[in-house]
């Protein structure tokens, strides 16, 4: 899922604390030729609200275990996102199908400025002071999905540091 992204660090999900938060459930219909049958997609984002975050997909007959299946998946899906104490450490641009989501680092005191999947996803990671924008679908499997995109293009100042072969002082000054 994330071999797209350079900088990614994949978490184990044992020893941390994690939340989880029901982004949307949706009731789905299949048409046989008995009838209609009905089922639940769930659709979670977990974290520990230090920086690791992940999302999941569940599906079932019942809403419960639909929410407990995407819990299960979200804890294997975990990443770690690169903070600056309790915002973003730049601006990034994420999209996922028809789903654009521009992020934005806020100053201390602003909160957190985004709406719906956005700010699940936000306040799963920690993030306490941002600024964000979603636009084209609402759809909130892809826009969880887009936000996410966001995340993981993030890097921090030492991992550009690193990346570039100079020293920290010198990625600020050029």
């Amino acid at each position: 899922m994330y071999q797209d992204y350079k900088n990614v660090e994949l978490v184990k999900p044992g020893g941390l604390e994690l939340k989880d938060r029901l982004v949307g459930v949706q009731r789905v219909t299949k048409v046989t030729k008995g009838g209609r049958a009905f089922g639940f997609s769930a659709i979670v984002v977990v974290g520990d609200e230090k920086g690791v975050v992940g999302q999941g997909l569940g599906k079932s007959k019942d809403v419960a275990s639909a929410i407990a299946k995407a819990i299960e998946d979200a804890k294997k899906n975990l990443v770690r996102i690169p903070l600056n104490k309790v915002t973003l450490p730049h601006e990034q641009k994420g999209k996922y199908g028809g789903a654009r989501v521009n992020l934005l680092p806020a100053a201390p005191g602003t909160g957190v400025i985004a709406g719906g999947a956005v700010r699940a996803v936000l306040e799963a990671v920690g993030v306490h002071d941002v600024l964000s924008k979603s636009q084209g679908s609402s759809n909130p499997h892809n826009v969880v999905k887009a936000t996410f995109d966001a995340l993981l293009q993030m890097r921090s100042a030492q991992t550009v540091a690193n990346q570039r072969g100079i020293s920290l002082e010198k990625v600020f000054k050029g």
